[in-house]
């Protein structure tokens, strides 16, 4: 009796030896770093309201312009916070904002174009006409995948998003895109960035909508697209796309995925963070210099792609990222990034001054809020 009890106690420590082993082996948990939900979506009903009633944005038939730096992001980070501050319903700004889609596309066929050609110029129709209809998608998509139901509303904006998919030359399975030569949305190479936002809209729409049999095609040449202009692309553009291919994982090859990861992973600085500087390397058009800062645009964007990537490897990345987006967060609610194209002032009398910051709360908002 004496030697089994002996082989139990002897076995007893072993087990504990692993046990404590094991412990050591993994990687620390550490606490979430802290920030204000509150705040954030504070300033970002603010922006949107801003941009909302902006005299510039406002188009005929009483309806706005869906803008890429405040209302369409606005549109895809909002829902993110509603857990964060207990909110049940959508706020205000997100049903106005989803208000004026459907008003807009209920007059796709008479509303002008944002920019009509008459006005700014050929081919601005087009331009007009097809990222109004990526975002337009992408903005209902995210409103139905907070219910979990594909509306009739969202499947004719992909069915208008689908017919003004190019079938010919170097756009073939993208879209035109808005071209004032404004970074970082509306620049020589912002189509890419249209088509990121057209694979995020299909990624997020509920109800298994990327695996319909009538859009395979479409799915198909969009992919040709993406691949065939990815390797050549700006990191803006390709962070954008490894965070839409987490939703739809075929628009980009396993070796692209990975080329970005590394691209992103190699470009952060030693404080945690990114800046646009990193990620395009853009030249001022009215000659000041190029802020070289870390950002909050830039910083969001890459944590949520690498999040989204799900590469285990990158999870120090995250982390500092993550820690860089916390402690960077102004007490008004907002994080701060500046105009790649010029020297703007922030103030009520210079709406402009805002955009890069109103983008940089969104990407940041949903970074912080995204699954690792």
């Amino acid at each position: 009796m004496r030697r089994f009890v002996l082989t139990i106690s002897t076995l007893s420590v072993a087990a504990a030896a692993v046990t404590l082993g094991a412990m050591a082996a993994s990687p620390k948990k550490t606490a979430a770093p802290k920030w204000d939900t509150v705040a954030a979506a504070q300033y970002l009903d603010q922006a949107e309201e801003r941009w909302a009633t902006w005299p510039k944005s406002q188009l005929e038939g009483d309806t706005f312009c869906v803008s890429c730096h405040t209302a369409s992001l606005y549109a895809v980070a909002r829902p993110a916070l509603r857990a964060h501050v207990k909110d049940t319903h959508a706020a205000a700004g997100e049903t106005k904002l989803v208000n004026n889609v459907l008003n807009r596309m209920a007059g796709w066929n008479q509303l002008a174009p944002y920019y009509p050609d008459q006005r700014f110029g050929l081919p601005k129709t087009s331009e007009s006409h097809a990222a109004e209809a990526v975002v337009n998608a992408l903005v209902l998509a995210t409103r139905d995948s907070t219910t979990g139901t594909l509306s009739a509303d969202t499947r004719t904006a992909f069915k208008n998003m689908w017919y003004l998919q190019m079938q010919r030359g170097d756009l073939a399975g993208g879209w035109p895109w808005m071209n004032f030569h404004l970074d970082p949305w509306e620049g020589d190479r912002s189509a890419v960035y249209g088509a990121a936002l057209a694979s995020l809209a299909i990624g997020t729409a509920p109800g298994n909508y990327a695996k319909s049999p009538e859009i395979q095609d479409n799915i198909k040449a969009l992919a040709t697209y993406i691949q065939k202009h990815t390797d050549n692309e700006i990191l803006f553009n390709t962070a954008h796309l490894l965070w839409a291919s987490s939703g739809l994982p075929e628009i980009l090859k396993p070796e692209q995925k990975q080329s970005i990861r590394d691209q992103l992973l190699k470009s952060q600085g030693a404080d945690g963070g990114w800046s646009m500087q990193s990620m395009g390397s853009w030249k001022r058009i009215d000659g000041t210099p190029a802020d070289t800062g870390n950002d909050g645009y830039a910083t969001g964007l890459a944590v949520l792609a690498l999040k989204k990537s799900g590469d285990p490897t990158a999870a120090g990345a995250i982390q500092k990222g993550t820690a860089w987006l916390a402690a960077h967060q102004d007490k008004a609610g907002m994080w701060k990034a500046v105009s790649v194209n010029k020297h703007r002032d922030v103030s009520d009398e210079n709406v402009p001054g805002y955009f890069m910051t109103d983008a940089a709360s969104a990407m940041a908002v949903l970074a912080l809020t995204a699954a690792p």
